[in-house]
């Protein structure tokens, strides 16, 4: 029996609550549209305006033409699931850990070589090599430094259901890092606590936004005091109007809390992307110096190659310390969106 039938309850768990969202991602983007036949297909569940310039560089670089279908990572996951060994994609390039485990566990990826996977450390790739890491994000709480004192900062999101601060936490509960964050919540703290919590913001009257972005800027404009978003969107306001002007900071909060949580974007070759040597020489780009650079200057996120330095002003990943979980363990989105759900969050 083959793996992707074996591993079928996971999948289907995720293809059940996820399909209804996935129609967005049916149709082919304008690359995709004029791209040859030969031409490399890649599932990207990244923005276009984020990494639309990096797969250009691939281009250029190896020659290799790029059909790029660009989508919400858990859409293209939930595709994928129903088009099983069908896809036409040769390589999914996933914003986020626990979409790629989903498709692994599925049969749906092939292991990469020994080679490809020594170049990231064992903490950012699968177990059994079927996907692995290429740019780190740190989980942060973003907060307003004229309306937070320093000795008044949360270090761990249990304080963030205390009532001074009621009304005052901005949450994206529909964004996929989010949704990580909470699924480490679950493997750490148990289904009950994590349940608790979340029941726990909704009676502190959390403030709910569309994403990050708006998390940052509601914080910046005192509108909340703290926040929960990733630590690289600071970094990109502060490239556009300078960090002296800004009222929002970055605060990394305890070693092992939730809230500390570092996942990948990552990528995963697929059945039909291991017959495709082009697929291999994709993953290997996203994994050399120049990706790995781009993605340190460019988006401000964590290199996970170690001869690539992280922006100025980030601490090191082994600082910074996120839950003891295997990323492998965020797989189960399904479970996650069923508590939102059931706290009104979604």
């Amino acid at each position: 029996m083959p793996k992707w039938m074996r591993a079928g309850s996971t999948a289907a768990a995720v293809a059940v609550l996820l399909t209804g969202c996935a129609g967005s991602s049916e149709q082919p983007t304008a690359a995709e549209s004029t791209a040859s036949e030969d031409a490399l297909v890649v599932y990207v569940g990244r923005s276009e305006e984020l990494v639309g310039p990096l797969l250009e560089q691939f281009r250029q670089a190896s020659g290799v033409e790029v059909a790029a279908r660009y989508g919400d990572t858990a859409e293209l996951a939930a595709q994928m699931l129903e088009e099983g060994d069908r896809t036409p994609a040769d390589v999914f390039f996933s914003r986020d850990a626990g979409a790629l485990q989903a498709v692994s566990e599925a049969g749906l990826l092939t292991p990469l070589p020994k080679g490809t996977l020594k170049k990231v450390p064992a903490t950012y790739r699968a177990a059994d090599g079927d996907w692995i890491g290429a740019s780190g994000r740190a989980r942060v709480l973003v907060y307003n430094e004229d309306l937070v004192q320093p000795d008044d900062i949360p270090d761990t999101v249990a304080e963030l259901t205390d009532a001074r601060w009621k009304g005052q936490v901005g949450i994206a509960p529909t964004n996929a890092s989010f949704q990580s964050f909470v699924t480490a919540m679950r493997v750490t703290q148990g289904e009950a606590a994590t349940q608790e919590w979340l029941d726990g913001l909704v009676a502190n009257d959390v403030q709910r936004f569309e994403n990050n972005v708006a998390i940052r800027d509601a914080v910046d404009a005192g509108q909340i005091s703290v926040g929960l978003a990733n630590h690289y969107y600071w970094f990109e306001k502060a490239a556009e109007v300078g960090a002296e002007n800004l009222a929002v900071q970055n605060h990394f909060m305890a070693p092992g809390d939730p809230g500390t949580l570092v996942n990948v974007a990552g990528v995963g070759v697929t059945g039909a992307g291991a017959e495709n040597p082009d697929a291999q020489a994709f993953v290997d780009f996203l994994l050399g110096e120049q990706a790995q650079e781009y993605f340190a200057t460019e988006t401000s996120e964590y290199p996970l190659v170690a001869s690539v330095e992280r922006a100025e002003g980030l601490p090191p990943l082994a600082k910074v310390q996120g839950p003891d979980i295997s990323l492998e363990q965020l797989a189960d989105v399904a479970g996650t969106q069923q508590l939102l759900q059931q706290a009104g969050l979604l």
